[in-house]
């Protein structure tokens, strides 16, 4: 996986493309420790999975946060819409992580359907038939080859946004580029 992902350790690290973009200080920010900057509106969509490993470093009202399992964004376009239409956001800053649950979600299924019966109270019948209908919505195969795609579908979706796909270790808490090439 890591010969996929180009580390950000220095401001030169950063691409030429997303140079004086929000994506360069959200990298500035998490990665590189720059100071904290005031803002009054988002300047950033972020989706990023709903996985509580993860945490940023950001400033307040920088950026709009939509969490999702595997950061996949496709039952929440209405909701990027709005952050691109009313919210005025440039960029997305699509961030995928190492180690992701949605990831082989067939091996999981009896601990889901189990979980449901623990500790919701579901009947194993009706956690089984939600694990059967939702799981091929959610299943993500790889997180970077899945990252690669959501990114592509925005760029395609959102035409003037610049997306950037975007890897979080959970090892080392950085955010990695994915390599698209």
């Amino acid at each position: 996986m890591m010969e996929q992902l180009e580390a950000v350790k220095k401001l030169e690290d950063i691409k030429p493309e997303y140079q004086n973009t929000p994506i360069s200080l959200l990298l500035a920010y998490h990665n590189l420790g720059r100071p904290l900057d005031e803002y009054r509106e988002a300047a950033l969509l972020i989706g990023m999975c709903m996985d509580h490993r993860k945490r940023l470093r950001l400033p307040q009202n920088f950026a709009y946060i939509l969490r999702s399992g595997g950061a996949n964004l496709r039952y929440s376009e209405f909701k990027v819409s709005y952050a691109i239409a009313v919210g005025g956001v440039k960029a997305l800053a699509l961030i995928g992580h190492n180690q992701c649950g949605m990831v082989n979600l067939n091996s999981k299924r009896e601990q889901f359907v189990q979980g449901l019966v623990e500790n919701a109270g579901w009947e194993k019948q009706s956690g089984e038939d939600h694990f059967r209908h939702y799981a091929p919505m959610f299943e993500i195969g790889s997180e970077i080859e899945f990252v690669k795609s959501e990114a592509q579908r925005l760029r395609l979706r959102f035409p003037k946004i610049i997306v950037a796909p975007l890897l979080y270790r959970v090892e080392d808490n950085l955010l990695y580029f994915i390599q698209e090439e």
